[in-house]
């Protein structure tokens, strides 16, 4: 039978009667895998492949057949100890099986201690001689425990950098004043920002007024500076202990100063009170108020701005532009007829004739009513999508809404505004989920997009376990050009996946769910946000290192992986020995792999990012893509090897029962919390595309 364990070592513990019980340090494994071979003198286990010295919570693979054993040597860094034990493969999988394909178990060494260790079993071929039918059933549900369930991605706080301060949005437990205007931090949930360095609290719309440089520490609270480099103020506190005799607050963290004597300092010059806690982390600002000079200072900026635009002047005449610069000197500069903006027609007085109000173009406001909700598609944190029937033309769309209250308090309101610009963008390339108008209500965004009714490859791979070679090759080469057209915008997806991987109704695939995206990343620039899906991660990420376009290709290689295996290439019973397992791990590869997948599977899980596929090379050249036409790909001119069952343009059974059957409807949000949210931010929300056919009715 063609299997292997999916093993790991959890611990060690020696008997505490025994007197050097105390005296073991750092133990460790040394494991060698042996097999049984005819020799002159009998059977014999003869060692292969070199000695492993797995850590603790690290996985390995091992081939369970016939003759297979494990040899396991525990010792400590004293040399003092050594305990051992074998271990017959064959008969640990069989103990697997009978656990529904885990097993979890003390294993006694020789002369003393024991070992804790987890062994999963995983079929390489579907062999299952002498499994009953639900002991096969159960099998496959275990073995491919964490592919076969969807994952939600998660997302580090954002950090906001302003003058060296490393903001984030924070839930004030506690009433709390602003260190910028002295105002009360009011709202709900996460009301405003708070440095991680220095503590200083402020409002969220006040972060534009901070002028102050992160102190941080003691050791640097002398480097305050203000907006420009050539305003410097170093004007230390006068701090002195001080019994508050009412309730007073800390004018740098902004929560109360508790006790009833000597509850912190006050300033002797400024009156400035701060805790105890606080006082060293304060900018050396004593008498400046940071609101009135941050206004100030950026009066002066927007008047030197418009004196310099007087000074150039800029004249449009009939294919070139002239153009005065400061000195005077006018020169002519010619525009091609293609990038040109044809200036606006003007009647014999010079002014512009009015558009007759019939031929003026119509621009239609949505609603959510403009829709009737047919089903749920999907759902998460951030709100639902839902498949929607333009009620005017009878056209089917999927309809993506988020709660505002949640993008509010979950500082994502310029991520959800990011992943409207990208959806935009997505008509340029016809593997990206494209986007025909988003709105608003005072409770939710809505994003009405295109509905992919052939449901996505976690649905499809649910029902086959694996795809064969062909399919798999076929949606990888799709999703490389989809990547590559990311990449070449500046633009790291961040967050690919099977769940996020639709397919149309011709069974070509689209990209979607943009909500992780990082613009503006050309060339040397680089993201530094912990964020994706854990199994999907890149190990730069886990390791907190500044990354780029390279992310994406490792995040590839694990859905590729997933799709012609079955499986995950790396695990863990936690996120902190999945990431572990993602630094250190090397993936399994069965033997009847195809030996160019097993290459570009290799070349993609290179942990140097410099030095991995797609980063480097052309991954479009490598053999695993030898068949494919890239032309006639990227103008979906290739037959898709597998079309999904649609039988009309709004059919949703290609999508699971655990959305579909729960009742399309808009969450509402409570009503005292919708009031705290400031509507202002999504004033430029709303868009709609000129795809968007709303003339035409059924």
């Amino acid at each position: 039978m063609a299997a292997f364990l999916r093993i790991s070592f959890l611990s060690f513990e020696l008997d505490p009667g025994l007197a050097y019980y105390e005296e073991v340090l750092n133990p460790y494994c040394a494991v060698s895998m042996k097999e049984e071979v005819e020799t002159e003198k009998g059977q014999a286990y003869v060692q292969k492949g070199p000695t492993m010295f797995p850590p603790w919570g690290a996985t390995f693979d091992a081939h369970a057949h016939a003759g297979c054993m494990m040899h396991v040597v525990v010792t400590d860094d004293t040399a003092d100890l050594r305990s051992e034990v074998s271990v017959q493969l064959q008969g640990l999988a069989a103990r697997c099986r009978k656990g529904s394909g885990k097993l979890e178990t003390w294993v006694d060494l020789t002369p003393q201690g024991r070992l804790q260790m987890e062994a999963r079993y995983f079929m390489e071929k579907s062999d299952r001689t002498g499994w009953g039918d639900g002991e096969a059933e159960e099998a496959d549900r275990e073995s491919l425990f964490a592919l076969h369930q969807r994952h939600g991605a998660i997302k580090q706080a954002k950090i906001h950098e302003v003058k060296s301060h490393a903001f984030t949005a924070t839930f004030f437990p506690q009433p709390t004043f602003c260190s910028v205007c002295k105002e009360f931090v009011w709202g709900l949930n996460k009301q405003g920002y708070q440095c991680r360095e220095c503590n200083a609290a402020i409002h969220k719309k006040c972060i534009d007024k901070v002028i102050a440089l992160c102190t941080g520490t003691a050791a640097n609270s002398n480097e305050t500076m203000i907006h420009k480099e050539r305003f410097k103020i170093d004007m230390p506190h006068r701090f002195k202990v001080y019994s508050f005799k009412s309730p007073t607050f800390c004018e740098h963290c902004g929560t109360l100063l508790w006790g009833l004597a000597k509850q912190g300092l006050k300033c002797d010059e400024c009156s400035m009170n701060v805790h105890h806690k606080c006082h060293k982390k304060v900018a050396n600002l004593c008498g400046v108020n940071q609101k009135l000079m941050a206004e100030a200072l950026a009066m002066i900026e927007s008047t030197q701005q418009a004196r310099n635009s007087r000074e150039t002047d800029i004249i449009s005449l009939d294919g070139s532009v002239l153009v005065r610069d400061p000195s005077g000197c006018v020169q002519c500069f010619s525009v091609p007829a293609t990038g040109r903006k044809e200036p606006p027609q003007t009647s014999q007085g010079g002014i512009a004739p009015s558009v007759p109000p019939h031929l003026r173009p119509v621009i239609p406001k949505f609603t959510i009513d403009s829709f009737a909700l047919h089903k749920t598609l999907g759902r998460g944190s951030f709100g639902k999508v839902f498949l929607g029937e333009y009620k005017l033309t009878g056209q089917f769309f999927a309809i993506k809404a988020l709660k505002k209250n949640v993008v509010v308090m979950g500082d994502d309101v310029e991520s959800t505004i990011m992943e409207k610009r990208v959806l935009s963008l997505a008509w340029e390339n016809p593997f990206l989920t494209h986007l025909y108008c988003t709105f608003q209500s005072k409770e939710n965004l809505f994003f009405v997009m295109e509905y992919l009714s052939g449901g996505d490859l976690m649905y499809h791979i649910q029902h086959c376990r694996t795809f064969d070679l062909q399919r798999s090759t076929f949606y990888a080469a799709e999703i490389v050009c989809a990547l590559q057209f990311l990449h070449s915008k500046g633009i790291i997806y961040r967050d690919l996946k099977l769940e996020n991987i639709l397919l149309d109704s011709e069974g070509h695939i689209k990209i979607s769910d943009f909500g992780l995206c990082k613009e503006n990343a050309l060339g040397e620039a680089r993201a530094s946000t912990f964020c994706g899906t854990p199994d999907f991660i890149a190990p730069e990420i886990v390791l907190g290192q500044k990354y780029g376009s390279s992310v994406d290709w490792w995040s590839f290689g694990v859905l590729l992986y997933e799709m012609l295996i079955g499986q995950p290439p790396f695990s863990g019973r936690n996120e902190e020995q999945l990431y572990r397992s993602i630094r250190t791990d090397s993936p399994f590869y069965p033997r009847w792999l195809d030996q160019d997948a097993r290459d570009i599977l290799g070349k993609l899980f290179v942990r140097d990012p410099k030095k991995r596929l797609g980063v480097k090379g052309n991954i479009r050249e490598h053999s695993f893509f030898q068949d494919v036409e890239w032309t006639a790909l990227e103008n979906r001119q290739v037959e898709p090897p597998f079309r999904p069952q649609v039988k009309s343009p709004g059919d949703w059974s290609n999508f699971d029962t655990e959305f579909t059957s729960e009742m399309p409807r808009v969450s509402r949000a409570d009503y005292i919390l919708i009031n705290s949210v400031d509507q202002t931010v999504f004033s430029n929300f709303s868009f709609v595309s000129p795809k968007m056919d709303c003339a035409r009715k059924p």
